[in-house]
């Protein structure tokens, strides 16, 4: 078979997927045939069969003997949607609501960058974990973390293996104040690809985030990779100020039931876009 295959899979998979994540696709409607998907786009009937496998993996579509190939719409909406503008909150909230894997436990010494970021003293030892996170048995995150040692030997590999991290730094009596991140993209390496199901070279969400006590001291040092098609980020924005000095300005968003954004009272959003990249929202003119 010709090496120019699977590059063609690849390319009828993305462009099958586009089609249904957008919503083009609509749940529970009928794709083409086989035979008619290799003449619409001039490949062979192997390598739409090989796109519309990477497809069915994926739950976005399901095929129905004797009946066809049908969208699958409730697979192509993101898991996982993270509130931009509360993060701290979502961490713990999302940690009790998706499974966690261990993956490694130890203390190590700190790369200088990892000392400067988290304020430690020289000599200062930091607990480094990878942990994998999973939402209806597919993963979705990958977890690298950094406690300084002091922090880290008040909980176990057990508790951090059951518990949101969050949770266990504040069970030790120490408060998250506020955090400083960033987020980007990335490729997966192998390591972080073959733990979240993906392809070496695959685009990921990549954020770094490290957690600050209201002494100043770093208490959490996070890069995180996310897959882009099992989590997003999202953000509520409302319109202030006047004339010439209206801007956009990030809320918290409205829980389910709540009438209005929960510390914008009178505000009514105008707006609701997904964010994928980006550092921590500012007000932006309009």
């Amino acid at each position: 078979m010709s090496s120019v295959e699977p590059l063609k899979a690849r390319r009828l998979y993305l462009l099958l997927r586009d089609r249904i994540v957008s919503g083009e696709e609509r749940p529970q409607s009928r794709l083409p045939s086989e035979p008619t998907l290799a003449e619409q786009h001039g490949v062979s009937r192997v390598t739409v069969r090989r796109a519309l496998d990477k497809l069915a993996n994926e739950g976005l579509i399901e095929r129905r003997p004797g009946s066809g190939t049908f969208v699958n719409g409730s697979k192509a909406n993101f898991p996982v949607t993270a509130d931009f503008s509360n993060l701290l909150s979502h961490l713990v909230e999302m940690g009790r609501r998706t499974e966690v894997k261990l993956l490694s436990f130890g203390y190590v010494p700190p790369t200088p960058v990892l000392a400067e970021a988290l304020r430690l003293e020289a000599g200062e030892r930091v607990q480094r974990s990878v942990r994998l996170r999973v939402i209806d048995g597919q993963p979705f995150s990958y977890l690298v973390t950094h406690v300084p040692e002091r922090i880290g030997v008040s909980y176990s590999e057990a508790d951090l293996a059951s518990k949101p991290l969050l949770e266990l730094l504040e069970r030790s009596g120490l408060v998250a104040e506020r955090a400083s991140q960033t987020i980007g993209a990335t490729l997966a390496g192998p390591d972080i690809a073959e733990a979240l199901g993906l392809e070496i070279g695959a685009a990921l969400l990549a954020l770094t985030r490290v957690v600050y006590a209201p002494s100043g001291q770093g208490i959490e040092h996070l890069h995180a990779f996310y897959r882009p098609d099992r989590y997003s980020f999202q953000m509520d924005l409302v319109r202030t100020g006047a004339g010439n000095s209206r801007s956009w300005t990030p809320v918290e968003r409205a829980r389910k039931g709540d009438a209005k954004p929960r510390n914008e009272a009178s505000a009514r959003p105008e707006s609701n876009p997904q964010m994928r990249r980006g550092d921590v929202p500012r007000r932006t003119k309009a």
